[in-house]
This record gives C-alpha cells, sequence and structure tokens, in this order.
C-alpha cells in the first residue's frame, strides 16, 4: 500500500478542499499554507486503461509507450490546468512549486501529450 502517503479524502482535507473553479468547473484549493517543494497527495485510483475524464498519465520522458494511468478517485481529480501551474506532479505524487495560500486554487500543466 502506499504508507506514508496522502491518498484518501479523510487525509487530503487537511490539505485541500474542492469548490467551484474561477478557471473551469470545480477546481482544487489550500487549506492551509503549503511551502514551496512540500508533498501536497497522492493522485489515487483505479489503473486506467483508456483516457478520459479524471485520468493522469505518468511516464518517463520520451517513453510514452510505457505510460501508466490512474483514473482518479480522489480530490486530487479537481486540479485544474494552468501554464504555469503552482503544483506539479512526480509520479503519481503531487507538490508545490511556489508558496501556496489558504484559499488559492492548486493547478498543474497538463503537459499535452498523445493521451490528449
Amino acid at each position: 500500500m502506499n504508507s506514508g502517503k496522502r491518498t484518501s479524502n479523510s487525509h487530503l482535507r487537511e490539505w485541500v478542499y474542492a469548490a467551484d473553479s474561477g478557471i473551469h468547473g470545480t477546481g482544487l484549493f489550500a487549506v492551509k499554507a503549503i511551502q514551496e517543494s512540500e508533498y501536497i497527495g497522492t493522485y489515487w485510483g483505479p489503473e486506467a486503461r483508456r483516457n478520459g475524464t479524471y485520468v493522469l498519465w505518468v511516464y518517463d520522458e520520451g517513453d510514452e509507450d510505457n505510460a501508466v494511468g490512474r483514473s482518479g478517485r480522489n480530490l486530487l481529480r479537481y486540479l485544474n490546468h494552468r501554464c504555469p501551474g503552482n503544483t506539479a506532479f512526480d509520479g503519481f505524487d503531487l507538490y508545490a512549486l511556489q508558496d501556496i495560500e489558504p484559499g488559492e486554487e492548486l493547478t498543474f500543466d497538463y503537459l499535452e501529450s498523445e493521451f490528449d
């Protein structure tokens, strides 16, 4: 399992919440101040077989043939796109790219690929 990882909504709610977004539909917002480089949570859900809503694909640069996808089931599925974003994924783990204030929307660059 993901020991020490924030995958469940009950653990993520101490850090983030979902609400109406000025960017698009529902967004993800900071509950408290998050420091640059701080771990926020892990995108969690069943393995995806094809692209769809809330699917996050992870792969090494230049190795899209071996991409692994997850169909998001936790709050992190509400992240909206912004370029540049204020968060980024390392694998399925989400980190702050800069200091984020309480109430600020968390975003990340979707990085277009063949899966889009």
